[in-house]
């Protein structure tokens, strides 16, 4: 029982790094969007990010892949996972296309989901303390 628990934390621990991670990158996109504007080395660096920040979205499938047991949970993260690469896979088209008039406006949605389902991941294994009043 103990080996199964442990085997389970550490599964979400690596789901919880996997969203923080590509949540990271999609901030670092914006950043270098920014220098895009005002720097050469701008275009260099958003170029680098975005394929980071698709690896990363590859890492946050692979990790709500191995945090499902067949059977066991839900396979809800991996919906989650699989439609923001979809969002990513569409993301890096648009750039390719200069399409900026869709291109921000889809990074700012994809931050806020990515905030939004690391909040989530965060807070859902947060131990809730006994004894607390409400």
């Amino acid at each position: 029982m103990a080996t199964q628990t442990t085997a389970v934390q550490r599964g979400l621990t690596f789901l919880q790094v996997a969203i923080a991670l590509q949540t990271l990158a999609i901030f670092f996109q914006a950043a270098t969007a920014g220098l895009l504007l005002s720097s050469s080395h701008g275009e260099v660096l958003h170029g680098i990010g975005a394929r980071v920040m698709y690896g990363a979205s590859m890492l946050y499938v692979l990790a709500a892949i191995l945090a499902w047991r067949p059977g066991g949970g839900s396979p809800r993260p991996i919906l989650y996972a699989s439609g923001f690469l979809v969002l990513a896979s569409v993301q890096v088209v648009l750039g390719i296309a200069h399409m900026a008039s869709l291109h921000v406006p889809l990074g700012v949605l994809m931050f806020g989901l990515s905030m939004i389902t690391l909040g989530q991941a965060l807070s859902a294994h947060v131990p809730k303390r006994s004894g607390t009043r409400s």
